[in-house]
């Protein structure tokens, strides 16, 4: 029985290490996604008014 108990605990231990893991991966590669927007110039439009002034 202190087996099955000990296989249980283990498991669960890995189950959350993994999950931990996982969000990290997550979050480093939302990370390095920014980081590579960073090296773009302004990508919003331009506008450009070519309306007469109103008076």
């Amino acid at each position: 029985m202190k087996i099955v108990i000990l296989i249980l605990a283990m498991m669960t231990g890995m189950g959350a290490s993994i999950k931990q893991s996982a969000k990290e991966m997550e979050q480093v590669k939302k990370r390095l996604e920014l980081n590579e927007y960073k090296s773009y110039p302004n990508l919003l439009p331009e506008v450009e008014i070519v309306a007469p002034a109103v008076e």
